[in-house]
């Protein structure tokens, strides 16, 4: 590859590489430098006037740390994911016209199984991965569409004056140009941005000069060409760095006697910027209404229904993602409701934004945005950009949401008890839900207008500019050389534009907020510090669910999880953890996947603890120690809680106290009859004749297998078995609600079993009372459990007259 890079890439071909690129900095730099003066005059008019609106009722989070880093990276700003060869090619043969290739015909496009990801980019190399079934194709490449998504985002929002300066320069240098309209590159860093800038001008002059220099079969010639892209927009990324840090640097060093002068002067800047403003307006109102009554206005109402339609469904999917994982959590706490299994769901939820599998049935909802019929009209390049907007959007939603209930229940678990952990979490949850519908209308508005914006003033610019521009530069004649800086008349003739479509914009958005086609909040309501302890909150350091509240101090694997450097790998959400190989959800030793749930790990809606009969009998026979119980029930153990427990809410902690004593009574009471039963059993069976035992045998031979199965099944229905702790010596009673479709065997089939299970313990296998064992004894949940305990005690005390009723009870004592 070095010998073909130094041929086609030669010292003259560099130096038209480097003029190229230097050429265009020059010339964005001293765009940057204009805008910069702008763009810190109007965020120091907007920190003293303030600015109005709604305020965010939401929480937002700071940072992420992530712990680690990475053993390799792709930086994937501005590529595509796809997952068929046919799209790839498609692309590729539009990179090197008049080459053309066809599915399996280039032998580096061989692919090992039939579920391609294909990391595509217009000017860097490409990125090839292959996965055996479709179901981790879809999850890889939500994975790979989360990461293009992030780091396309590469603007900060935090930057109030190097951001707006950046882009403005970039939007009037390509306007300029005369390209209006939205830009499918504008994605990454600066530098990125800045290297597809000169990518899209100097590509087609470098393939002009190589690719009929290019030797061999088609398959090579693409390949070489791919390869030699790659290296020329490497080249050009390092001298875009380069420049756009001096540049940034020297507006940085001048930044302190520009804000002096803006402080002292600011209200004459105002006032100069106002007259120059109102002379430009007689100018431009007349051309911009009426272009705004033929050519924009008709469409205002459709465009706006093709953004608000896909987008809504997009944020109501994250609330419902939100709610139903908050609803889980509070399930399975119900069955297990301590403050260590809250920190194991709280520490999942609390990166459930960042988990771009389960996110990605919110991304999907609004990938079906289409302006089908008004891209061309309006010079939109494609909707992909406003897709992607929404979907940061939706992602920082969720992310505000989690963060505000993290905060929320963390200060509302101070100080409380166990049993008021439900009733905790519903509260916490229904404040974020409120607050979340509040937010999602206000930023929605507010996407809804920029996206309009982004759309409209484009194209008015490219139709007033050929009779406006010419007449500009006699207004800056107005302006005083002090304040020249700071007032620029192209900035004031965009302004003029903009607010000439804003008000009909503004009252499409509000007509739309009235009808409520979408649960959009009128502007008339306005929330400011409607919770002014949250904001307090907001300022408190980020929550370590796991360190706090999942037993710290464990050794876990071998590693005192007590340690900082294994605290901090336990909470880094790598993406591996979230593909499994299907069927198999064994993950490497000593990878960091080890501490990450897999995505089965969080339930979902709907699903159910199925177990496997023939496994379970399976598991019994290869287990010596222990009952049939204690196998059972470990096998339930190791799947996750079942979402299909029926919340009684008419049961109050009181009654299930009581229930629990009573149970409890019951069982050491049922116990002591038992061992005393034993002693008489044993006794009583060395004195009964063969005979009566084998006839006693051939009674209950029939009846061994549906009492069994029935016992069984009682065990793997149980939902308080699935979070008991199996070494305890004695269980206790659940404290959460049961299935209601759990019923007591009836006393038939109990009697039964019974004395099916008494004959087959007198004839394989006697138990003698130093061998009995109660770790397996399974306790009622129930008001139809008590009694049938009761009766079972008053079973153990007709036991002592040697009938078969009292040996099949301490037989069924000793099967739990």
């Amino acid at each position: 590859m070095g010998d073909l890079i130094s041929t086609h890439l030669d010292e003259a071909r560099r130096e038209v590489i480097t003029a190229r690129t230097g050429e265009l900095m020059g010339e964005f730099g001293r765009l940057y430098e204009q805008q910069y003066a702008v763009a810190l005059f109007n965020k120091m008019r907007f920190d003293l006037e303030g600015g109005g609106g709604p305020q965010n009722q939401l929480l937002h989070r700071k940072a992420h740390d992530r712990g680690l880093h990475p053993k390799g990276t792709i930086n994937c700003a501005g590529y595509r994911v796809l997952t068929s060869m046919e799209e790839y090619l498609e692309l590729l043969n539009t990179s090197l016209p008049g080459v053309k290739a066809k599915v399996g015909s280039s032998s580096f496009l061989k692919c090992a199984t039939q579920f391609p990801l294909i990391l595509w980019h217009p000017y860097a190399r490409h990125y090839y991965f292959y996965v055996v079934t479709e179901k981790e194709q879809q999850k890889w490449s939500a994975v790979f569409q989360d990461c293009v998504r992030h780091t396309n985002n590469g603007l900060s929002e935090e930057c109030k004056v190097q951001t707006p300066a950046f882009t403005d320069a970039v939007r009037l240098y390509r306007q300029a140009h005369g390209h209006y309209g939205t830009w499918d590159m504008m994605c990454g860093t600066p530098p990125q941005i800045l290297a597809n800038l000169v990518m899209e001008t100097l590509l087609p002059e470098m393939r002009d000069l190589i690719t009929p220099k290019l030797k061999g079969k088609m398959h090579e010639r693409q390949r070489n060409w791919m390869l030699i892209s790659d290296a020329v927009y490497g080249l050009v990324q390092s001298q875009t760095q380069a420049q756009y840090e001096a540049v940034v640097q020297s507006c940085e060093a001048g930044r302190p006697p520009l804000e002096t002068t803006i402080r002292t002067d600011m209200d004459q800047i105002i006032t100069s910027k106002e007259h120059v403003t109102s002379k430009i307006r007689a100018l431009v109102l007349p051309k911009a209404e009426k272009l705004l009554k033929v050519s924009i206005q008709p469409y205002i109402s459709s465009i706006l229904d093709a953004l608000m339609e896909p987008t809504s469904r997009g944020f109501f999917e994250v609330k419902d993602l939100f709610f139903r994982e908050l609803v889980d959590m509070s399930k399975n706490l119900l069955n297990d409701g301590n403050k260590e299994k809250l920190g194991e769901h709280m520490d999942k939820i609390s990166m459930l934004a960042f988990h771009p599998v389960k996110m990605q049935s919110c991304y999907e909802k609004v990938e079906t945005l289409s302006l089908e019929g008004l891209q061309q009209r309006f010079d939109v390049s494609s909707p992909s950009v406003f897709v992607q907007r929404a979907q940061i959007l939706m992602r920082e939603q969720m992310d505000d949401a989690v963060y505000t209930f993290e905060q929320l229940l963390h200060k509302s678990l101070e100080g409380q008890e166990q049993e008021d952990l439900s009733k905790t979490i519903q509260g916490c949850q229904d404040r974020v839900i409120k607050k979340f519908d509040y937010d999602s209308s206000t930023v929605r508005k507010k996407f809804f207008r920029e996206a309009l914006l982004q759309i409209f003033i484009p194209y008015m610019l490219k139709q007033l500019s050929p009779s406006c521009s010419a007449e500009l530069p006699s207004f800056q004649e107005l302006i005083f050389e002090d304040f020249s800086r700071f007032i620029l008349v192209e900035n004031i003739f965009e302004e003029v534009v903009l607010h000439t479509v804003m008000k009909d914009i503004m009252l499409a958005v509000k007509e739309a907020a009235v009808q409520r086609r979408h649960n959009l909040y009128r502007d008339s309501i306005v929330l400011t510090d409607s919770d002014p302890n949250l904001l307090l909150l907001g300022e408190n350091p980020p929550i370590d669910w796991a360190e706090e509240y999942g037993g710290g101090q464990e050794e876990v694997d071998g590693e005192n999880t007590g340690d900082p450097e294994v605290q901090k790998r336990r909470r880094v959400k790598q993406v591996v953890s979230m593909i499994q190989i299907e069927g198999n959800a064994s993950v490497l030793p000593n990878e960091s996947s080890l501490e990450v749930p897999a995505v089965d790990d969080i339930p979902e809606e709907g699903t159910e603890v199925r177990s496997d009969t023939s496994l379970s009998q399976k598991s019994e026979k290869q287990v010596s120690n222990g009952t049939k119980e204690d196998v059972k029930k470990n096998a339930v153990d190791d799947k996750p809680p079942t979402n299909r427990s029926v919340l009684k809410e008419e049961e109050s902690t009181t009654e299930r106290s009581l229930q629990g004593t009573e149970i409890k009574s019951a069982i050491d009471c049922a116990i002591q009859e038992i061992e005393k039963a034993v002693q008489e059993e044993e006794h009583e069976a060395r004195t009964q004749k063969t005979a009566e035992s084998s006839s006693l045998k051939e009674e209950t031979a029939a009846e061994d297998v549906k009492p069994t199965s029935s016992c069984e099944e009682g065990a793997r229905i149980n939902p308080a078995d699935t979070n008991k702790d199996t070494t305890s010596s004695t269980e206790k009673p659940s404290d959460s609600p049961v299935l209601e479709v759990e019923a007591v065997t009836s006393s038939e089939q109990q009697e039964n079993h019974i004395t099916a299970s008494t004959q087959e313990s007198h004839t394989e296998n006697p138990i003698a009372p130093s061998q009995h064992d109660n770790s397996g004894f399974q306790s009622p949940t129930n008001e139809a459990a008590e009694e049938e305990q009761q009766g079972g005690k008053k079973e153990c005390n007709d036991s002592e007259t040697g009938d078969d009723t009292g040996k099949g009870e301490i037989a069924h004592m000793d099967h739990q």
